[in-house]
């Protein structure tokens, strides 16, 4: 029986809260996944804490009725660090909020964790883009998992589709669209918009943030390249040595050239080798209608893995979203299950 701990419960946490609550029987039907949340972390929302496991159902109950836990019967005044360490869970989850400048809090959470035996799943670009090589060796050293397949594409397998179904390949390059907000403000201004509306339609379905500059001039793509980069090519950098450029400079004019050319301009992630050099960038690219980024339109992301066996394979799926980023907390859980087994 696993003791799963949910730190962080905002969207995605209460995504993943849904998933267990809804599939328990199906999980340990078709995985033996046994589980029980003993703790919920989240210093606006309310923290909880039961080590008998803590009724889901109740809780995303009061969640939707109220906004927060602050009274639930199982109501805590531990803090996060304090819940970790207390060694309540053996597996915690972390989807707390992304800061890049310091991946904190969550690279403190991860770290207590890890230090102290706990497996870690996450999706939280911060800590994977701030401090990935101490974290791992950090798991290894304490015979743990720390897996984030998240962070790339959410729920779309794009981290587990290098390393498991493409095991064997070696994969010298990938390229794609992984920022769903400016996908779809350039989707909206094929279809006429300027920019500035259609970055404020994108504000109002709530794909871009009051402050859209994490999403528009790349940093978010950016982060999703140094993961990239050190998951699938094996060289660690930082999100600054990523060559970026966003889409606030791209016009009108730019789309209607670039489809007078057959093709279509989409914000490009990509990462490989040049003369054996290590490139990262981040840039607007005219993709031709041939090729299967082109296609792909609105919010949606989508990634070409380069292999030597398979040649180009590309995956699409959603890039957000509560349950779909809740799905890569549990694809994670699950191979945490397989690797470290528990009756």
């Amino acid at each position: 029986m696993w003791k799963i701990g949910l730190t962080g419960f905002g969207n995605v946490g209460q995504g993943l809260a849904r998933i267990l609550e809804k599939k328990r029987g199906s999980l340990k039907e078709r995985y033996g996944f046994e589980y029980s949340v003993t703790f919920i972390a989240d210093p606006v929302k309310g923290s909880l804490l039961n080590t008998g496991g803590i009724d889901l159902r109740s809780v995303l109950e009061e969640i939707d009725r109220k906004g927060d836990l602050k009274g639930h019967p199982d109501a805590t005044t531990l803090d996060t660090l304090q819940l970790i360490s207390g060694k309540y869970a053996d597996v915690i989850t972390e989807a707390t909020y992304t800061d890049l400048k310091t991946g904190e809090p969550g690279v403190s959470h991860i770290r207590t964790a890890l230090e102290n035996g706990i497996n870690v799943v996450s999706t939280n670009k911060g800590p994977v883009s701030i401090a990935l090589p101490e974290l791992m060796e950090l798991a290894g050293r304490n015979g743990v998992s720390y897996f984030f397949e998240g962070v790339v594409m959410s729920g779309t397998p794009s981290i587990n589709l290098a390393r498991e179904a493409l095991a064997g390949c070696d994969i010298t390059g990938a390229m794609g669209i992984v920022n769903g907000t400016t996908n779809y403000i350039l989707t909206r201004m094929e279809e006429g918009m300027g920019y500035d509306e259609a970055l404020k339609k994108a504000q109002e379905l709530g794909y871009a943030e009051a402050d859209p500059t994490g999403d528009v001039e790349g940093w978010d793509a950016a982060v999703k390249v140094q993961v990239l980069a050190k998951v699938l090519m094996g060289e660690p950098i930082r999100v600054d040595d990523v060559d970026r450029t966003g889409i606030t400079g791209i016009t009108p004019e730019d789309i209607s050239a670039a489809s007078g050319r057959g093709a279509r301009i989409k914000l490009i992630a990509e990462v490989g080798r040049d003369n054996g050099k290590l490139v990262a960038k981040v840039a607007p690219k005219e993709v031709p209608l041939t090729h299967p980024l082109a296609g792909i339109m609105d919010a949606t992301n989508a990634i070409t893995l380069v292999t030597d066996h398979l040649g180009e394979i590309t995956i699409v799926g959603p890039g957000a979203g509560r349950v779909e980023t809740g799905q890569a907390l549990l694809t994670d859980l699950l191979a945490v299950h397989r690797i470290h087994g528990r009756s």
